[in-house]
């Protein structure tokens, strides 16, 4: 075991983002005792779900001058998880009067969820807004554990330069676009975007779209595109290479496999050997983890979309536990997962909770690494949990000391993959899982705000 920090120690804690993960990291932070200081480059709280109708000048996000739009929600999108499984443990996520009722509702409803957990939980007074974090690094060459953080109020044209004795990034991970390689694509004439850029369909109208990626994302785009464009053309790289199947309930809407090659002529050739002349691609293939702030000479790198080495996909063994991460993991119930990531880095912090030694953790992480190889699991999917996440939120509330995750809210949450696939246009409105939704009401009343 690591030598102990003395019993409940409180440290000056520097949280960046005041998204869904950095909200409840200064929630959780500050129960334990700690003092928390959270930076947000926005005016407001919600990160992600924060939707405005800019886009980026550059339409594929590549420019590395180019300014950057903290948001990749579109005006239509919905939840495509239920919001009984969506909310933080102890403050469900219920309907209000006034607001959008429904199971699956607007990424409003979420932004004023998310507004009403910082007002219960008085999180806005420790956040400073409009603030932009330049750079993260060791205060000292000892690693004495200190960090300092360099930052500058936009308006005010403030800079600051302090130190803290523990950082938690929440930065989120659904800014930085990572694109799909295209043989030809440099003489292709056509246009080419992100779904980072993506917010209404009708500039789309009476155009031929391609959507990259088999995500929700480019489920739900396609959807939305499909009533204003002449035809959409879905590719995947997990369809099978002859795939070509039309979507059922449209006239304009095709599944394909990857595409193979783009000509100088505006064609896309498919690898089903269909061949269309289009006038957009657009790539729905989600993000890179990026953190242009940090510098750690090293000890945390992002490769190939592996942020690495993190035990448990939270503390760097060389940092822990002064440097940790929120929000890594992906294909997941989100909010419930910070708030357990939040909780043992609160308790660790303070000393209640034991980390394992630098070795002990090192070892975990390549025992790690070995099973995903051996699984022939790419390394881009380091984070990607799926159904893993329920034991891994389960061993994360056993560190805690807390209840781990109620059978309700995972049956829900496979339910719900399962109608999702089966019946893409319909699952946010019609449902079966009614003994679930008296279940999750039954622990809910528990909590009233």
């Amino acid at each position: 075991m690591a030598p102990s920090l003395s019993p409940l120690r409180s440290h000056h804690v520097a949280v960046i983002g005041a998204g869904a993960a950095g909200l409840v990291a200064a929630r959780e932070l500050r129960r334990e005792g700690h003092s928390v200081v959270v930076f947000e480059r926005q005016k407001q709280v919600g990160g992600t779900w924060i939707y405005t109708d800019h886009v980026e000048p550059d339409p594929l996000s590549v420019d590395p001058t180019r300014p950057v739009v903290h948001s990749s929600v579109y005006a239509t999108l919905r939840t495509n998880l239920p919001r009984e499984c969506m909310g933080y443990i102890d403050f469900p996520f219920v309907a209000r009067s006034g607001g959008d009722q429904r199971r699956f509702p607007s990424h409003g409803e979420v932004l004023a969820y998310l507004q009403e957990f910082a007002k219960e939980f008085k999180i806005e007074e420790v956040i400073r807004f409009e603030t932009a974090v330049e750079r993260v690094a060791p205060a000292t060459e000892g690693g004495s554990g200190k960090w300092r953080v360099e930052s500058t109020e936009t308006e005010k044209r403030v800079r600051r330069d302090e130190v803290y004795d523990a950082v938690v990034v929440c930065n989120g991970h659904y800014i930085e676009p990572r694109l799909a390689e295209i043989p030809g694509i440099s003489s292709w004439p056509g246009k080419e975007m992100h779904s980072h850029n993506y917010r209404t369909p009708e500039p789309f109208k009476d155009q031929v779209v391609v959507l990259i990626g088999n995500s929700a994302s480019a489920v739900d785009i396609s959807r939305d595109i499909a009533g204003h464009a002449k035809e959409v053309h879905v590719a995947g790289r997990s369809n099978p290479a002859d795939t070509y199947i039309k979507q059922p309930g449209y006239i304009n809407l095709w599944m394909h496999s990857m595409i193979e090659r783009v000509n100088k002529d505006g064609s896309v050739v498919f690898q089903n050997g269909q061949t269309i002349l289009v006038d957009v691609i657009m790539h729905c293939t989600g993000y890179k983890y990026h953190f242009p702030f940090l510098e750690t000479n090293g000890s945390v790198t992002v490769d190939d979309n592996r942020v690495g080495p993190l035990y448990k996909h939270v503390f760097p063994p060389e940092l822990a536990p002064w440097l940790s991460f929120i929000g890594i993991p992906w294909q997941v119930v989100p909010f419930p997962l910070f708030e357990l990531q939040s909780k043992w880095i609160a308790g660790v912090l303070s000393g209640r909770i034991m980390l394992p030694s630098k070795d002990d953790m090192m070892e975990d992480i390549k025992s790690l690494y070995a099973t995903l190889e051996a699984q022939g699991i790419q390394k881009r999917y380091t984070h990607r949990m799926g159904i893993a996440q329920f034991e891994y939120n389960d061993w994360l509330a056993t560190q805690c000391g807390c209840p781990g995750t109620e059978e309700w809210r995972k049956e829900m949450y496979l339910t719900t993959g399962v109608r999702k696939r089966t019946t893409p246009e319909t699952y946010r409105d019609e449902w079966e899982d009614h003994h679930l939704i008296s279940q999750a009401s039954q622990d809910f009343s528990l909590y009233t705000h």
